[in-house]
C-alpha cells in the first residue's frame, strides 16, 4: 500500500523527515493554499463589470489553481504521487485552515483513497512521532473542513460583493481608488478611527494631588494624598484645604511589609512580539514579522521556531528541550552571567508548559530552535543588527521563562490625616529586591512595555508599624488628565486581537476571545498595509492615523450599515461555523445567511444618501482587469509570502483581508495604464468620468465641512497657519489635509 503525506510548507516536511525517514510513505509539502477560489467572472461573465451585486452563486464558488510562488510545480507533483498511491496522511496544520489546505487539494484533484488525519501543534520529534502513532479517519474531521468551506466562500462573497458596491455607491465621482470592505478591514478601521475621535472630543481635566514630606526616627520621605480617578480632587481649594491640614501633622503610621513574587511573563507569540517591538524600537507589524521570518528561514539562519505563532505556551513534550536550550544560550557572552544551572519548569496555563492551552491550535510560542544549537555561532555571524536584536528578545523570553521568580519586599505607609472632621489618606511605597530571579535576563530592559506599579515608588528608611511621624512642607501638585495615546502598528495588533473590548454583547465578546480577536497572527499586518495603501490609514511618526478619507467612510458606514465595522460581526461567524464543526448545522445554510445578510447591507449601502468618499487621487476611467478584486487564498499562511507588487500599476487590496490581489492582465496591444502611487489602487471599471477641466471662469468647489474642521484641528495641534484658500477651495483643502494629517 502506497502512501503520500501531505504538509502544509516545506518546513513541515523537513521536520517530518527528519522525524519518520520513509516509514510511512513519501512526504511532500504544500506551498499554503494550492488552490484559489475562482473569480466572479469565472463563473458568471456578467460579473466582470462592478456594480452593487450580490456575488453569490447558485453552488459553490469552485477551486482553480493558483499561480503564484513555486504552487504550479507543487500541485502537478502531488497530483502525480497521488496516481500511484492509495492512502494519504494530511500533516497540515490542525486548525480549521489547515483542515482546508490539505483537504481542498484531495478534492480538487479527485482522490478516493483512504484518507488519515495526523494532528500535531508543535514539530519536534517526539511530538511528530506520536501523532502518527495515532492517526485518525479523516472523516472525522469533515466538520472542521466543511467549516472551513463556509468561512472562504462566506468571506469571498461578503468581502468582494461589498467592496465593489462601496466601490460604486460611496466613491466621489471624477477621483479613483477603491473602498476595500472586508470583515476584519473595515473593523480593524473602526478601532482607529474611534480612537482618534475620542482624542479629538476628549476634553482634559485638571485635578490636584498633595506631597508632603514624612520624618519619623529613622528618617525622611515622602507622602502622597492621590485618590482614585472616581474621586480626584478637582478643586485647588479642596486640595489647599489638605496641604493646610498636613503641614505639621503628626501622628502614627500604619506600615505593612510584604515579601511578594512576581512570575516571568508569558512567552511571545507573534501579536505580543509586534506589540513589543513596535512599542520599543517603533517597528511595524510587518517590519516585525519580515525579520522574524528571516530568523525562522533564511538561509544558514533558522534561529528560531514558526513566527506566525497563536500561542504563549510550549507543549509539555518540549519540557525536554530545555537544558539543551538554556545551556547553549547561556554559551553566548550576552547571557553567561545567568545561573541556569536548575531551570524552573512552570506547567499549566499559569505557566508556559501546557498542552490543554494548545489544543486546537497550530503553533506554540516563538523561541530559540533547539535543532540548529550545535553551530549556533556560526548562525549569529550571519544576522544582521535587527536580526540579533530580535533573537536576543526571544531567547531573553525564553530563558526567563524557566528562571526563578521575581521576589521583593513591598513596604506600604499610611497616614491618616483628619481634614473637617473626616480622615484624609497619605500614602508611600517602597520596594526593596530580594532575589532578580528572571528579571536578571532582561536586565533594565522592559519585557513587555507595561509599568509593574502605578505609583511611584523610592526608598524607605527603617520603619515600624505605629510609630509616630510628622508631615512637613506640603505642596499641592497640579495634574491634567490625558488623552489615550494613538495606536501605532504593535498596539494596534494588540487591539485587533483584543478586540471584544470594542463589543457590548457579553456572548459576543466571550466568542471573540475564544477566536483570539479579528484576523490572525499571519494575516493581521498585511490587513494595516492594505489599509495604509489604499489611502485609508496615515502616519504620525510611528502612529497610525485616519486620513479624512477614513474617517469618512468609517462615519458613512457606521451610519449606514454599522455591522460592518463592528467587529462583532466576526464573533456571530464563528459562532455560527461552531454549529457547523459540532454538526448543529449546515455548512451551505450558514453560507447562505452571511450571503443573505451582505445582501441587506448592499441594500444599505445603495440606499445611503451620506457625503461622497474622497480618496484623495484624481483621474479619468482605467480599463476593468480581471485580476483586480481577486481572493487570493493563499498569502500569509505561506512561509515568507510577500504580495507581488509592480512600478507600473498600483494594486487593489479587496480580497480576504489583508491580500493584495494582482494586478490586472493585460493583452501585449492593449493600451499602458498611466502609472498611479502605491497607496491608490486603480478603480477596474471603465465607466467613471474623468474630472472636467475647469475652465478660467469656473466657480471653486468649496470643502467639506468635515475637511474643514479637520484642517483647523491639524493647524491647532500642529501649530501651523491656515491659509484662507483651505476653508474656501477644495482642492486646497485636500492639499493641506495630505501635507499636515501624516
Amino acid at each position: 500500500m502506497a502512501t503520500l503525506i501531505i504538509t502544509e510548507k516545506s518546513s513541515q516536511a523537513k521536520d517530518l523527515r527528519a522525524a519518520l525517514g520513509d516509514r510511512y510513505g513519501r512526504i511532500l509539502p504544500a506551498e499554503g493554499h494550492l488552490l484559489r477560489l475562482a473569480e466572479p467572472d469565472e463563473v458568471n461573465p456578467d460579473w466582470k463589470r462592478w456594480s452593487p451585486t450580490l456575488l453569490k452563486p447558485d453552488g459553490l464558488y469552485p477551486t482553480r489553481p493558483d499561480r503564484g510562488g513555486n504552487k504550479t510545480a507543487k500541485l502537478a507533483a502531488i497530483k502525480a504521487a497521488l496516481k500511484g498511491c492509495d492512502q494519504v496522511i494530511l500533516a497540515t496544520d490542525c486548525d480549521r485552515e489547515g483542515q482546508l489546505i490539505g483537504q481542498e487539494i484531495l478534492e480538487h484533484l479527485g482522490f478516493r483513497g483512504r484518507v488519515q488525519r495526523a494532528l500535531f501543534t508543535a514539530q519536534d520529534p517526539k511530538t511528530i512521532r506520536d501523532a502518527f502513532a495515532k492517526l485518525k479517519p479523516n472523516n472525522e474531521l469533515r466538520p472542521l473542513y466543511e467549516a472551513a468551506v463556509a468561512r472562504q466562500q462566506a468571506d469571498q462573497i461578503f468581502n468582494l460583493s461589498l467592496t465593489r458596491t462601496a466601490t460604486k455607491t460611496l466613491l466621489a465621482p471624477g477621483t479613483r481608488g477603491v473602498i476595500g470592505i472586508g470583515r476584519v478591514k473595515t473593523p480593524t478601521l473602526s478601532i482607529v478611527c474611534l480612537r482618534e475621535l475620542e482624542i479629538r472630543n476628549f476634553k482634559p481635566e485638571d485635578y490636584f494631588e498633595v506631597v508632603a514630606t514624612a520624618t519619623a526616627a529613622g528618617g525622611s520621605f515622602l507622602m502622597r494624598h492621590a485618590p482614585p480617578p472616581k474621586d480626584r480632587i478637582k478643586e485647588r481649594a479642596r486640595a489647599e484645604a489638605i496641604a493646610r491640614a498636613a503641614d505639621g501633622h503628626g501622628g502614627p503610621l500604619s506600615v505593612t511589609v510584604e515579601d511578594r513574587r512576581q512570575a516571568p511573563p508569558k512567552l511571545y507569540d507573534l501579536p505580543a512580539l509586534q506589540k513589543t517591538c513596535g512599542q520599543r524600537w517603533g517597528w511595524t507589524a510587518d517590519r516585525t514579522l519580515e525579520v522574524a521570518q528571516e530568523l525562522y528561514d533564511g538561509e544558514g539562519k533558522k534561529l528560531i521556531t514558526y513566527p506566525r505563532a497563536e500561542a504563549r505556551y510550549l507543549s509539555e513534550n518540549q519540557i525536554a528541550d530545555v537544558p539543551a536550550i538554556t545551556g547553549a544560550l547561556t554559551r553566548l557572552r550576552g547571557f553567561a552571567h545567568l545561573d541556569l544551572s536548575r531551570p524552573v519548569i512552570r506547567r499549566g496555563k499559569s505557566g508556559h508548559f501546557c498542552d490543554k492551552a494548545l489544543e486546537g491550535v497550530s503553533h506554540h510560542a516563538i523561541v530559540p530552535n533547539v535543532n540548529v544549537l550545535d553551530d549556533l555561532e556560526s548562525r549569529l555571524n550571519r544576522l544582521t543588527d535587527d536580526e540579533k536584536r530580535l533573537y536576543a528578545l526571544i531567547c531573553r523570553s525564553y530563558l526567563a521563562a524557566v528562571m526563578p521568580d521575581y521576589e521583593y519586599r513591598q513596604t506600604t505607609v499610611l497616614m491618616n490625616v483628619p481634614v473637617e472632621g473626616k480622615p484624609v489618606v497619605f500614602r508611600a511605597v517602597g520596594r526593596i529586591p530580594l532575589k532578580l530571579g528572571w528579571k536578571a535576563a532582561f536586565g533594565s530592559a522592559e519585557t513587555d512595555g507595561k509599568p509593574e506599579e502605578k505609583e511611584e515608588e523610592q526608598t524607605l528608611p527603617p520603619l515600624d508599624n505605629g510609630e509616630p511621624a510628622r508631615l512637613s512642607e506640603p505642596r499641592v501638585e497640579a495634574k491634567r488628565t490625558q488623552a489615550p495615546p494613538r495606536y501605532n502598528e504593535g498596539t494596534l495588533v494588540d487591539a485587533m486581537q483584543n478586540a471584544w473590548r470594542f463589543v457590548e454583547d457579553p456572548a459576543l465578546r466571550d466568542r471573540l476571545k475564544e477566536a483570539k480577536g479579528i484576523g490572525t497572527p499571519a494575516t493581521r499586518a498585511e490587513i494595516i498595509k492594505g489599509l495604509r495603501r489604499q489611502n485609508l490609514l496615515g502616519a504620525d511618526g510611528k502612529w497610525l492615523v485616519p486620513t479624512p478619507a477614513g474617517l469618512q467612510l468609517f462615519e458613512t458606514l457606521r451610519g449606514a450599515a454599522p455591522t460592518l465595522v463592528d467587529p462583532g460581526t466576526t464573533a456571530l461567524w464563528e459562532m455560527r461555523l461552531d454549529e457547523v464543526v459540532v454538526g448543529r448545522a449546515d455548512f451551505r445554510s450558514v453560507i447562505d445567511g452571511i450571503a443573505d445578510e451582505a445582501g441587506r447591507l448592499i441594500g444599505a449601502l445603495v440606499g445611503n444618501q451620506g457625503p461622497a468618499v474622497d480618496l484623495g487621487v484624481r483621474g479619468g476611467p482605467i480599463r476593468a482587469g480581471r485580476g483586480v478584486g481577486r481572493r487570493r487564498s493563499a498569502g500569509p499562511r505561506t512561509a515568507g509570502a510577500t504580495p507581488r507588487r509592480t512600478r507600473k500599476a498600483a494594486v487593489a487590496t479587496v480580497g480576504v483581508d489583508g491580500e493584495a490581489p494582482k494586478p490586472p492582465r493585460r493583452s501585449r496591444k492593449a493600451k499602458t495604464t498611466p502609472e498611479v502611487p502605491d497607496s491608490i489602487s486603480p478603480v477596474p471599471d471603465a465607466t467613471l468620468p474623468p474630472p472636467a477641466a475647469p475652465s478660467s471662469g469656473a466657480r471653486r468647489k468649496a470643502p467639506t465641512d468635515k475637511m474643514v474642521a479637520f484642517a483647523r484641528s491639524l493647524a491647532d495641534r500642529k501649530g501651523v497657519e491656515l491659509p484662507n484658500t483651505v476653508l474656501q477651495d477644495f482642492d486646497s483643502c485636500r492639499q493641506f489635509l495630505d501635507q499636515h494629517a501624516r
